[in-house]
C-alpha cells in the first residue's frame, strides 16, 4: 500500500495554568492547545500537546517500505473549536526526553497527578523535571515569559528538526503536517544507531503555538481542540506513511516506465468502459495485506470470431490511472487520490493496487474509487466497491 497509518501509543495535553500545572491528562479523549485565563488574574495561559508512536510500529512500516524513500505526515482531526483568531500557526518539534503519559482526566476531582504535566516529565511523586535550563545539544524547551513557570517539555530545534501548518478559522483544522525529515532521524537512530544531529531516539512529537503567540499573556487565540488516542470515535491521531509502490513490469506498459503503448480500453471514452473488482472478499482481517484486482474491459467490445468470450478479456487503463479510499458511512477520505502515491499497478493478468488492513479502523466498512485519466477526460469509477474490515 502506499499509504500506511500508525496510531500513538500514547498523548497528553500539558497546562501552564497555575492551578494545571502538576495535572495529567493521559487519558483524555481530547487534546488541546489553549490559553486558559488565570483564576486570579487577566493573565492567559499556553498548554501544549505531547504525542508518541512505538518504535515497533515505526520500524515495521520502513520494514515494508525497505527505506527512508518516503513522506511522513502527523495528522489529528478536529473536534470543537473556540473563539479562534483569524490565522493560526501550529508548530511541531521532535522531543528530547522521555516521559510518562499517566491515566489522569481534566474533569478529575481531585486531579490526578500520576503522570507528565508542565512541570513533571513523570509525575508529581518522583517530581522528574523537565530539563529547562541545561539542555543537550541543538534542544530547548521552556517558556520565556516572566508570567509563566518553566516548563511544559524539552525539544529539538533547527532545520530538519522541525513541521508546521498554518491557516484560518475558516479552513479545514485538522492538523496534517509533514514530519518527513524528524521520522528520518528517528529511523537513523533505530537502525543506525546515529546520533544528533544525524538519528535522535524517538520520544515524540509536541504540537504547540509558536512562542511569540505563547508569550502574550494578555489574551487568547481561542482554543483548538483535537480527538486524542483515547477517542470512542474513528479519528485516532495518526502517523501516516506515503510511498510509491506502484509496478509497471509488464503488460501494456515498458518496463522502463515513459514509454507507454497505446492500448484500445485505455484509449477509450469512459462512457465506453467497464470497471470492476475481482477476486475480492466482503471482509479482511487487520493484520492482512490484500491484493485488489481490476478488471477493465469495452463494454461493446468489437464483434470478432473467437474461442473465448470476449468480455472476459482483461483490458488495462492508463498509467494515469488512481485509487481512493472512502469510509462507506462518514465519507471521511481515508486515502485521497495521490498522483505520486496511489498509481495503479500492471503485470501480464491485468491493473491492481495493494491494501495493509492494519492501518484502518477496524469494524467499518469503506468504499473503493479509481479514477481514470485519458484524452476523453477524467472519470471517477464508483460502482458500490466496498469491504470490511475486522479484528
Amino acid at each position: 500500500m502506499a499509504y500506511y497509518f500508525i496510531f500513538p501509543e500514547k498523548d497528553t495535553t500539558l497546562y501552564s495554568h497555575p492551578d494545571r500545572s502538576t495535572m495529567n491528562t493521559g487519558n483524555d479523549e481530547v487534546l488541546e492547545l489553549i490559553k486558559e485565563k488565570g483564576s486570579n488574574n487577566t493573565l492567559h495561559y499556553p498548554s501544549r500537546i505531547l504525542i508518541q508512536f512505538s518504535n515497533d510500529d515505526i520500524q515495521k512500516v520502513i520494514n515494508k517500505i525497505g527505506s527512508n524513500n518516503f513522506t511522513a505526515s502527523l495528522q489529528l482531526f478536529s473536534t470543537e473549536h473556540k473563539n479562534l483568531a483569524a490565522e493560526q500557526l501550529i508548530e511541531v518539534f521532535p522531543i528530547s526526553q522521555s516521559w510518562n503519559e499517566g491515566t489522569g482526566r481534566y474533569s478529575n476531582l481531585p486531579l490526578s497527578s500520576n503522570g507528565s504535566s508542565w512541570l513533571y516529565r513523570d509525575n508529581s511523586i518522583n517530581k522528574i523535571e523537565w530539563s529547562t535550563s541545561s539542555f543537550s545539544p541543538g534542544t530547548t524547551g521552556s517558556i520565556f515569559s516572566p508570567n509563566i513557570t518553566k516548563g511544559g517539555g524539552v525539544w529539538y530545534t533547527g532545520s530538519g528538526f522541525e513541521g508546521s501548518q498554518s491557516f484560518a478559522n475558516a479552513d479545514s483544522l485538522d492538523l496534517n503536517i509533514d514530519v518527513t525529515s524528524i521520522v528520518q532521524k528517528f529511523s537513523s537512530s533505530l537502525y543506525a544507531s546515529q546520533t544528533y544531529p544525524t538519528g535522535i531516539p524517538n520520544y515524540g512529537f509536541i504540537i504547540k503555538n509558536p512562542e511569540i503567540t505563547e508569550n502574550a499573556v494578555s489574551g487568547s487565540n481561542g482554543e483548538l481542540q483535537y480527538f486524542s488516542v483515547d477517542t470512542h470515535t474513528i479519528y485516532p491521531p495518526r502517523l501516516a506513511f506515503k510511498w510509491d509502490d506502484s509496478t509497471a513490469t509488464s503488460g501494456p506498459y515498458s518496463t522502463d516506465g515513459n514509454n507507454e503503448i497505446i492500448h484500445p480500453t485505455a484509449d477509450s471514452s469512459s462512457q465506453y468502459i467497464n470497471v470492476s473488482l475481482t477476486n475480492t472478499k466482503n471482509e479482511y482481517n487487520k493484520n492482512e495485506e490484500a491484493t485488489f484486482r481490476l478488471h477493465v474491459r469495452k463494454k461493446y467490445p468489437t464483434r470478432t470470431f473467437v474461442s473465448g468470450s470476449n468480455f472476459l478479456k482483461t483490458g488495462f487503463l492508463k498509467k494515469t490511472s488512481y485509487y481512493s479510499i472512502r469510509d462507506a458511512h462518514t465519507e471521511e477520505v481515508i486515502i485521497p487520490f495521490d498522483n505520486n502515491c496511489t498509481k495503479l499497478s500492471v503485470d501480464n493478468n491485468g491493473m491492481y493496487f495493494k491494501l495493509h488492513m492494519n492501518g484502518f479502523q477496524p469494524e467499518r466498512y469503506y468504499r473503493i474509487l479509481i479514477k481514470h485519466i485519458n484524452d476523453y477526460g477524467t472519470t471517477i469509477f464508483d460502482d458500490n466497491y466496498y469491504f470490511k474490515v475486522i479484528r
